[in-house]
């Protein structure tokens, strides 16, 4: 299964970025196969407002089944969920651990968002 999760930077050495829309990058993994690729959000990043929801489309059009991050709004929530991608929140430490943690199932997923909009 391909997930993709909120990263600091762009290894799974990097810290998990507690933000969705505003992450600096999502690095997407493999879980089958241990393949590794990272995907820049800079344009989310930067963006004055709508960050959350070109994220959530950013993810969806990965074609990834999962998302691990710290807090999702509701926005990006509702475009992450319409695009069939469970969304997993809560998650801290490193990329790595979190994939770890999500392939023993002890990340639950999401059933609304975590933060309000606008949240920094």
């Amino acid at each position: 299964m391909r997930i993709a999760i909120t990263a600091q930077g762009r290894d799974l050495n990097a810290p998990v970025d507690p933000r969705f829309g505003r992450a600096a990058c999502f690095v997407v993994v493999d879980t089958e196969t241990g393949a590794v690729s990272v995907v820049d959000n800079t344009q989310s990043l930067n963006a004055p407002q709508g960050a959350g929801i070109q994220a959530g489309k950013t993810v969806v059009d990965l074609g990834v089944k999962a998302l691990i991050t710290g807090h999702v709004g509701p926005k990006a929530f509702a475009t992450l969920t319409a695009g069939g991608v469970a969304v997993y929140t809560g998650a801290a430490g490193d990329v790595g651990g979190a994939v770890e943690q999500f392939k023993a199932g002890t990340l639950k997923p999401a059933d609304a968002a975590t933060v309000e909009g606008h949240w920094v």
